[in-house]
């Protein structure tokens, strides 16, 4: 990003209610605007199951314009995701930890990680994605919406 794009964004970002978060090393850092997130959301697809190295992953929604990397520069990793859309990764290149993730479904939106969150107590997740490849020692809440999965049919 040029640094004359990364200062606009800087200015529109300061007068906002920031949230900040990083990496477990600290070579990573970002914030966005809390106002501007659209949702948060839980996914069980066999890809955060992985990339987490837990049961599902849990993050929120962030419009790119609002987020802000403020220090260092993660790398990156694409796959096919279960959808057979791209999905790429995010995540610290010393420390290994996940930042966020962007996905070809829903261009222009940073899916940023809950556990990187400096402060992920605000977090209310309203959905939980892919709950048909949840796996049974940790079944999908039963408080949130259950979207339906592309390998569902609709009725």
């Amino acid at each position: 990003m040029s640094d004359e794009i990364s200062d606009k964004i800087s200015d529109k970002i300061s007068d906002k209610e920031n949230e900040q978060g990083g990496c477990l090393c600290g070579a990573v850092r970002f914030r966005f605007d809390r106002g501007a997130v659209l949702a948060s959301n839980h996914c069980h697809c066999r890809d955060c199951q992985r990339s987490t190295g837990s049961a599902f992953a849990s993050f929120c929604i962030v419009p790119e314009a609002s987020f802000e990397l403020a220090q260092g520069q993660p790398r990156s990793f694409s796959v096919k995701g279960e959808t057979g859309g791209v999905v790429t990764r995010s995540f610290c290149g010393e420390c290994g930890s996940p930042i966020y993730s962007s996905v070809a479904v829903m261009p222009g939106f940073c899916f940023v990680k809950a556990g990187v969150l400096d402060d992920a107590s605000w977090l209310e997740p309203a959905s939980a994605f892919w709950g048909s490849s949840a796996q049974p020692w940790c079944p999908p809440m039963t408080e949130v919406v259950h979207a339906r999965n592309p390998d569902i049919p609709l009725p």
